[in-house]
């Protein structure tokens, strides 16, 4: 799998090094020498990776990831740190930083390649998610900023044969998050529904590599992301853990303090992930919603009567509609203003919705006007529930504010679907007996004969 790898390193040695790594494993590589020119190519280029040297004049590594964390235009970006620097405390501090991994110089060329491959899986579901949040953006569907988590509070999924390393691990992440021992098949870890799955790979009574490959071959558990814990004498079978899917890997002797900046980076990028899910979830409930009285709009409309009416014509179940219009609604807005206008629309929309069945869909079709399509329904039945529907509006007054309250009448209109139907044939036929309800004096009931 290709990606575009900006790579930051003062040295041009270590840069042609690495360059020539990358390009034989096909990765597109563009190069600079300075924190300064890192923060200024990543955000005009926004590439899929960036392998981040440390200790460079000026602005050091540290400070460029701390910068490219904290910008709304490159936060996103996976930022690996190629250092000669091996200390522990300097690989934390690049983690809590925000990196996604710390390598040490010279850099294994299959771990270089394994970690990439598994970074540019990543970033093609978070770029697909990116480019539909910026255009919800633009249509006003989705606000707030779904980046703004401490990555805290997770529930994680331990799967481990020894209890000693197991109760480690629980005790370095029990006071930050939920750790939950499961079972040792996919099955039982994904109906878990954890936010993270720890496997050790390394495991004596099971196989973790193929419990890793049935975790992400399983529906259940195919979104979750997971943290293999390897033994460090053995690197060939990190690389298996994260060609097979998992979205990190520790090292055994556990380290605590790293293994707790890990999951923290894997939470955050996760519920971001989700939070994009949700947020593009919203936005396409919007787009068929009417925002004022919470009913489909006249594009749900549209899709879902054209259906019904071709499944009719093909000799399914039969389908009608109720055309509603409310009566003399110029002049409540004339004489009471637009806010109590709004009002009676929602009133109306709640008496619909709250009076069908589970199966009929009531929509705003425009201005005063609403629709009800009836699924496995003839129009003498359809006819029945709108006089019910008629009655109903009629009883009870709207409460417009201030104490005040408007009595409001609808008229209604009814066709079933006919032979040779189309839905627009349809609507005109239910529009064409709500017109003569209204000539004949509003607030009552019309069916068009088919």
């Amino acid at each position: 799998m290709s990606a575009r790898v900006l790579l930051v390193d003062d040295l041009e040695l270590n840069r042609k090094l690495l360059e020539a790594q990358l390009r034989r494993e096909y990765y597109q590589v563009s190069s600079v020498a300075s924190g300064l020119e890192a923060l200024a190519a990543a955000k005009a280029d926004q590439p899929d990776i960036i392998l981040l040297d440390i200790m460079m004049p000026g602005m050091d590594g540290f400070e460029v990831c701390a910068r490219l964390k904290a910008d709304p235009a490159t936060r996103h970006i996976p930022v690996v740190f190629v250092s000669a620097l091996d200390e522990r405390v300097d690989r934390l501090r690049g983690l809590e930083l925000g990196a996604d991994d710390f390598l040490t110089k010279p850099v294994d060329s299959a771990q270089l390649t394994a970690r990439m491959r598994s970074l540019a899986r990543l970033k093609i579901v978070t770029d697909e998610l990116r480019l539909r949040e910026a255009a919800g953006r633009q249509l006003g569907a989705i606000d707030g900023d779904p980046w703004r988590d401490n990555g805290l509070g997770a529930r994680i999924v331990i799967v481990d044969d020894d209890t000693r390393r197991a109760a480690a691990i629980e005790a370095a992440l029990g006071g930050q998050h939920l750790v939950v021992p499961v079972g040792r098949s996919a099955v039982s870890v994904g109906q878990a529904r954890p936010d993270l799955i720890l496997v050790t790979a390394a495991a004596a009574a099971f196989d973790g590599l193929r419990l890793i490959a049935g975790l992400r071959s399983s529906a259940a558990s195919r979104n979750i992301p997971i943290l293999a814990l390897c033994d460090g004498d053995q690197p060939d079978a990190a690389l298996r853990a994260l060609d097979l899917g998992a979205h990190d890997v520790a090292y055994l002797p556990l380290d605590e303090d790293e293994l707790a900046a890990r999951v923290r980076t894997i939470v955050k990028r996760k519920r971001y992930v989700e939070a994009m899910r949700s947020f593009l979830d919203r936005g396409l409930e919007m787009a068929v919603t009417d925002q004022l009285t919470g009913l489909s709009n006249r594009r749900f409309l549209t899709t879902q009567l054209q259906g019904l009416v071709m499944r009719a014509a093909r000799g399914g179940e039969p389908v009608s509609v109720i055309l509603a219009d409310i009566d003399h609604f110029k002049a409540i807005n004339d004489t009471h203003g637009h806010d109590a206008g709004d009002e009676v629309l929602k009133a109306l929309a709640a008496r619909l919705s709250t009076s069908l069945r589970p199966a009929d869909m009531a929509c705003r079709f425009g201005g005063e006007e609403f629709v009800i399509i009836m699924p496995n329904t003839f129009a003498d039945f359809a006819a029945m529930v709108a006089e019910r529907l008629r009655r109903d509006v009629a009883a009870a007054p709207v409460a417009i504010g201030g104490g005040r309250e408007i009595a409001v009448t609808a008229s209604f209109g009814v066709a079933g679907v006919a032979a040779g139907d189309t839905a627009e044939r349809l609507l005109k036929r239910a529009d064409e007996a709500l017109y003569r309800a209204k000539q004949a004096g509003r607030n009552r009931v019309v069916a068009e004969a088919a």
